[in-house]
């Protein structure tokens, strides 16, 4: 492949969407106005934008993601004005879904990449795993209108309840579903009692969806 054909191959889409995948890894938000992604996240940018930072503490933006297990917190940024700002994590896969007035889903605060200004979020920790190393789940329960963009390592997986699923592998969830926390004791005697795999999310509601991905997500140790 010469230069030129190399170039034209792979300049960014010439869509009319607002979020568009560049490809399943790369996100282009064609920016008019304000939205909000996570801190770090931006490999590019055109136009003429503007960004303000968003540190992580407590309350609002400020609590966007904080880990228990780690301390740490994960800050997001503003894109404020008029052009193209394309993001990435890591090289994980990128699922961009639309939410419509009202509806809602809840995410692994680690795995949301993007959203726009009109999406509506709260804050919440999923207390009932703090035996676990996880210490608890931090979610982004976010609701629409509006698009927003999860980040997921591989192809994900949507499974209705009832259903268990282990922390460290769960994306997301429908805002109908609200999940408790449990713990099977035949897997701690089968793969050892430091393994984590004893504690589980459990969901109930048949009304429900569970997005969960091909690989265990944990924090540093």
């Amino acid at each position: 492949m010469d230069v030129d054909q190399f170039v034209s191959e792979n300049r960014p889409n010439e869509g009319a969407d607002t979020f568009e995948l560049e490809n399943s890894k790369l996100l282009d938000i064609a920016v008019d106005g304000t939205v909000m992604a996570k801190a770090g996240s931006m490999v590019a940018y055109d136009g003429n934008l503007e960004f303000t930072g968003k540190s992580s503490a407590e309350g609002g933006l400020m609590g966007y993601v904080k880990s228990k297990a780690t301390s740490e917190g994960t800050p997001i940024m503003e894109a404020e004005g008029t052009g193209h700002l394309y993001v990435a994590d890591q090289g994980k896969e990128i699922q961009i879904l639309e939410l419509d007035d009202g509806e809602s889903i809840s995410v692994n605060g680690n795995d949301v990449l993007a959203f726009e200004s009109g999406v509506d979020y709260t804050i919440s920790t999923i207390d009932s795993l703090a035996g676990s190393s996880t210490g608890g789940l931090t979610n982004v329960f976010l609701e629409g209108p509006g698009h927003i963009a999860i980040t997921t390592h591989g192809k994900p997986l949507v499974l209705s309840p009832p259903v268990k699923t282990d922390p460290a592998a769960t994306v997301a969830w429908s805002g109908s579903t609200s999940p408790s926390g449990s713990v099977n004791r035949s897997l701690s005697d089968m793969v050892g009692q430091s393994s984590d795999e004893r504690y589980q999310l459990e969901f109930s509601n048949p009304d429900g969806f569970v997005l969960v991905q091909p690989y265990e997500e944990v924090g540093p140790q």
